[in-house]
This record gives C-alpha cells, structure tokens and sequence, in this order.
C-alpha cells in the first residue's frame, strides 16, 4: 500500500500543464472556476461538449487545495484520487473472483500491482484525464459482477454506481462495452432470474445517476445539448478504417500492457481447462469486448487503450501464482536489471544537465535543449536520493521473503523509482521543452492593460486552453460576429513556412516564441488604424 500511494502521487504535482489532454482537462477545470461554466464544460470561454464529472472534481480539489498548491497541480489531484478508487475496486473485483481462503488477498494483491506496474498506465495515471473515471467505472462494474453469485444486492448498487459515474466521466462509448459482459455474467449465473433482476435494478440504479446532467442541460441549454448529442452519436462508427484501429489497439499493448498482459497469456495457458469459471470467462470477455467497442469509436488512443487494462490485469492475477520458478525467476531478474540500469542513466543525465559532466553528453543535452541551463535544486535531490535509496533497499531487505507477488512489487517499485527520478532530476528539462508559462508571460507584457478581447487564429484546443491558462485570456473565434469587435489578433504559425507575417488591416506588435521551440511563433498584431 505505500509503494502504491508512492506511484499515485510521484509527479501528480510540480509540473504546469502539458500538451494535450492535461493542457484540456485543467483549461475546462481552470474555466469552471474562473467564469462558473459548472453545468455544462466550456473551454476558454467556449462550449466543450463533454460529459462533466472528471471536470467537477478537478475544479473541487482545484477550489480546494489552491491555498497550498498551484492551480494546474491542485486540479491535477483529482487524478490521484480516480487511480486509488480504481486500485480499490480492481482490488475488491480480484479478491472476489479468485477467492482463496488460505491466501485471501493474493490475487487481489496482485491484480492492482499488475495494473500498476503497465507502462501505458504510467504517464495517464498522472495527467488530468477524464478517462480515468471511465476506468473506475469499469472496475466498479466488474466487482458488481463478481458479486452476482453471493450478494446480488450489493452487486446491482456497485455496477449501477460504477456505469452512472463512469457515463458522467466519459460518455456513453466508454461503457458500451459493459453491456455483453453483463449479459454473460447473467448467463452465468446457476439463478438466472436473480441475476437478471439484479442487473436491471444496476441499470435501473445507473439511468437514475447519469440522466439528470443532460436532462438539466437539455433544459437550459438546449444548443450545447444537441451539440453534445451529436458528437457522442458521432463517436459510433468514428474511425475510418476499423479494421486499422482494431490492429493499432493490438500492436499498441505489448508494451502498453506490459506487464499485464503476458501474465494474462500464462493465466489462459496455465488455466486453461478453468477458463468457463466466471473469474477467468468474464475478464477474458470484458478484454475482448472492450477491445471491439474501442476499435469502432475511438481512434488508437492511449488513453482509450487505458480501459483494456483492468480485464487484463483481473485475468493476470491467477497466473502469478502459478509462474514456473525458473519464469517467475526471469521476470523478476529482468525488472531488476532494467530498471537499476536506467535509474543509473537518469543520474548520469542529471550530472550531465546540472554538473557538466560528462561532457559529451552535457553537450548533446545543450543541443538537444538550446539554451537549456542546469540548476542544483536541493529538495529535487534529496527526493531523488531519498527514492533511489528506498530503491536498494526495496532490494536487498524490503523482498528477502519469496512471495509469489515478488516480481510485480520488483517491477513496481522500479517503474516508480524511475518516475520519480524523472520528475525531480530531469523536471526543469522536460519543462523547459513543454512549459507554455513563457508564453504567457510575454502575452500579458505586450497587450495594455485595458485591451479589447483577442481573436485567436490556427490555434487548437489544448493551445488555447494555455493561452487562456497562463495569459488570462479567452481567444475569440476567427470570422464570427464578436470577433469584429476585437483589436487583437493572436497568429499561431508554422516558422518552417517562411518569415513573411503579413495579415491584411493588421500590424505585427510582437512575436513570441518557447526558448526551445523552432517551429510554433505566437504573433500578435493590432488593428490597423
């Protein structure tokens, strides 16, 4: 449990807003709190048609834990607590399933580990992500259906809860998939007609938490519902090719899945002549449905490949303890020596950056970087050293004790070390070739301090959100009614088509740029008089 609170909180904070989604979510979050968008998602004063649950929580810690922290960090904490309340039903769902007195929480325990230790988990788990509510909707739902045989009560509350909030976090996409697995579980049941009545009360309990949002948005915006409605019918049948997409989802999750899913490859090999047991049938099905439903609405995202994860991690659980010694053995060597290794690399990274040396990798930084300059930042360091020692001793006394868990706490604690590694040591690097803040510094400075509204051009939705983040300003839509009010234009273009910033009735003020940016210019004109 504290190597997992370590995991969920290691670079949650400390970082501004990165492109894309976490540049999204915490502008929709940054506009609740600023102009009181709260019914309904607005973007830098603009509708963002989305379902608003990931969005009302991050604008409550953001209300919440302001005083403390940066405004970006405190509505980035909604994630920390969407990934424990998802480590808690996965962990809830696994000891359900595979039950065993002897050893009750062990595939439990090792269901939340392997879900833990996936490198595709690792970076979404720390960003403002909506997805991340659908992902405890799912965990939720799949503990309501382990619960089915023994509590169908319970089993109804916990899937009604977990496909409500799951729809208010992600639409109605990201749940479709429940549906077959569902209808299965029933099947599955040996009293059909309890598990069915227990199902429709779930559905029953799930409509009563996910139709008053739109109800009340039909209600008083009716365009920005029509609007909503559209692009979730929209998302069905979304990608162009897919067959493309589903074959993208499956070339993405050797490493995205890792190490879930050739731990769920051994479950179905070792296991094979229980795969019509619930534990084993439904998870396999809940991957394959979730597989199928993502391939015909959403684009090969890794953040839509995040919903795989739980049924994979749910069918890996049993196979760790039934690892071949030699295997088990291997994989555990391999975490350690992986990520020693690259714990290693990223402190000879930092003294090249902070120390000069070496020298010819300090000069590859610099170049990577242009005019990049390390700083020695005492806390940074003493978190890095302060991990790196928890490390070694993770290793040589933490794990003296065989378990069959051993290797996945190894890979764990390494991927976390290593993160942590990553956002102390090489923070102010990976910040200097992200951060928006620079930009609008230098906005805020070459606008007057009365000035009438901007009109943004070429800019995407997450750019806009850090303009409005950072500068404190909405940029108003190109070519529409309120934009022929403005005396601002703010160009986003491409450097690598030419010097010539020309545009019509508009006269260049300022041109703006990243340090280490060479391709995006920010130029800002006035209207010619």
């Amino acid at each position: 449990m504290a190597l997992l609170a370590v995991f969920i909180l290691a670079g949650l904070i400390g970082h501004d807003p990165w492109k894309p989604d976490d540049a999204l979510t915490i502008g929709v979050a940054h506009d609740m709190l600023q102009r009181g968008h709260w019914l309904a998602p607005y973007l830098a004063d603009r509708p963002f048609p989305d379902t608003p649950l990931y969005y009302w929580s991050a604008a409550l810690t953001g209300a919440l834990f302001s005083w403390l922290l940066p405004a970006h960090d405190a509505i980035r904490l909604a994630s920390g607590l969407w990934v424990a309340l998802t480590f808690f039903l996965l962990y809830r769902a696994g000891r359900e399933w595979h039950f065993n007195e002897e050893a009750p929480h062990e595939f439990a325990i090792a269901s939340v580990l392997a879900m833990a230790g996936c490198l595709g988990f690792l970076f979404h788990a720390h960003e403002a992500q909506p997805m991340l509510v659908a992902l405890a909707g799912h965990a939720a739902a799949y503990w309501g259906l382990a619960l089915l045989p023994r509590k169908p009560r319970r089993a109804a509350l916990v899937f009604g809860l977990g496909a409500g909030l799951g729809f208010l976090g992600s639409g109605l996409a990201a749940m479709l998939a429940l549906i077959p697995v569902a209808i299965i579980a029933a099947m599955l049941q040996t009293d059909r007609r309890q598990a069915a009545l227990a199902l429709a009360a779930g559905t029953a309990i799930g409509l009563a938490i996910a139709l008053p949002w739109p109800v009340a948005v039909l209600s008083l915006k009716p365009d920005y519902f029509a609007q909503w409605l559209a692009n979730e019918l929209a998302q069905f049948g979304k990608p162009a090719d897919t067959l493309r997409t589903a074959w993208n989802y499956l070339a993405m999750l050797p490493w995205f899945a890792w190490p879930a899913l050739p731990l769920a490859l051994w479950t179905l090999r070792s296991k094979r002549k229980l795969l019509r047991e619930p534990g084993y049938l439904l998870p396999l099905l809940a991957t394959l449905s979730v597989w199928l439903t993502l391939s015909l609405t959403f684009e090969a995202r890794a953040s839509s490949a995040l919903l795989l994860l739980p049924p994979l991690a749910l069918l890996a659980a049993p196979g760790v303890a039934t690892l071949r010694r030699g295997a088990a053995n291997a994989f555990d060597w391999f975490g350690v020596m992986c990520f020693s290794v690259f714990c290693l690399l990223a402190w000879i990274g930092w003294s090249a950056m902070t120390l000069g040396w070496p020298e010819r990798l300090a000069g590859r930084v610099v170049k990577l970087a242009p005019g990049f300059v390390g700083e020695f930042r005492l806390l940074p360091f003493a978190l890095a050293l302060l991990a790196t020692i928890a490390w070694a001793w993770l290793l040589t006394t933490g794990q003296r004790q065989r378990s069959p868990w051993r290797g996945l706490v190894h890979w764990l604690g390494g991927l976390t070390t290593l993160w942590l590694l990553l956002m102390t040591l090489w923070l102010p690097w990976i910040e200097y070739g992200k951060s928006y803040r620079s930009i609008g510094v230098a906005l805020r400075s070459a606008l007057p301090a009365k000035h009438s509204c901007v009109i943004g051009r070429g800019f995407s939705d997450a750019n806009r959100a850090l303009v409005d983040y950072w500068a404190g300003i909405p940029l108003k839509a190109d070519n529409t009614r309120s934009a022929a009010q403005c005396n601002w234009l703010l160009v986003l273009r491409d450097a690598r088509q030419g010097r010539n910033l020309d545009q019509p009735g508009w006269t260049v003020v300022n041109e703006m740029r990243r340090p280490s940016e060479r391709s995006e210019r920010f130029v800002l004109y006035r209207r010619a008089e």
